[in-house]
């Protein structure tokens, strides 16, 4: 199913269209603020096997998951207090950030040495849809594990959409990819050079 929602004004209605699929355990494509995501409640065992799946990627290689706000972020990892004044000053935003999980977040979604991926993008329908939801749902780029991430959710539906329960069109998105930093210690350390401009970095 091919769902249109407003980019800049996301229709309540649809948005909860969408919630009761990822209630259920569905698997959907989305926007975010840097290409097409697909996604599923983290709490979704089932779902977030299916992605695996659709995507053809290892499970040695743990997917990120959108936090609903900063305050919920400390609920799902372990906020240092300088995670905490980088995240303030950069999120909403094309950023992953890598922290010490707590023992909510399930193992499908750790690395072996206990860390997630976290994210808030600066887009309303997704952000709409994890407010709605009431906790954190998977984002990985809507791609076979190892091609290029796919900003049309024509060509998403195209590709993936017998696969997945539902996409959402957002509107075209360029396919770029977030900046991936850890910041398990007390300096940030660059895993992944996306969007997000990384030079503070450096300082």
């Amino acid at each position: 199913m091919l769902i249109a929602i407003n980019p800049d004004n996301p229709q309540k209605r649809l948005i909860d269209q969408v919630v009761l699929t990822l209630e259920k355990g569905g698997v959907i494509a989305y926007p975010t603020d840097t290409t097409y995501g697909i996604g599923c409640s983290i709490f979704s065992k089932k779902g977030v096997e299916r992605i695996y799946q659709i995507k053809q990627r290892e499970k040695k290689k743990p997917f990120s998951f959108i936090c609903p706000s900063q305050s919920e972020i400390a609920r799902y990892a372990k906020v240092s207090n300088y995670a905490f004044k980088v995240m303030k000053r950069l999120l909403p935003g094309p950023y992953t950030f890598v922290l010490e999980a707590t023992s909510i977040v399930p193992d499908l979604l750790q690395t072996r040495q206990k860390t997630v991926g976290i994210r808030i993008p600066d887009n309303a329908i997704c952000m709409a849809l994890v407010r709605a939801l009431g906790h954190p749902i998977v984002t990985t780029s809507a791609n076979l594990s190892g091609e290029e991430p796919i900003g049309d959710p024509g060509d998403v539906f195209r590709a993936m959409g017998k696969q997945l329960d539902m996409v959402i069109d957002g509107g075209i998105l360029p396919p770029d990819v977030s900046s991936v930093v850890s910041l398990l210690g007390d300096r940030p350390e660059v895993l992944r050079q996306g969007i997000g401009d990384v030079s503070w970095c450096k300082g």
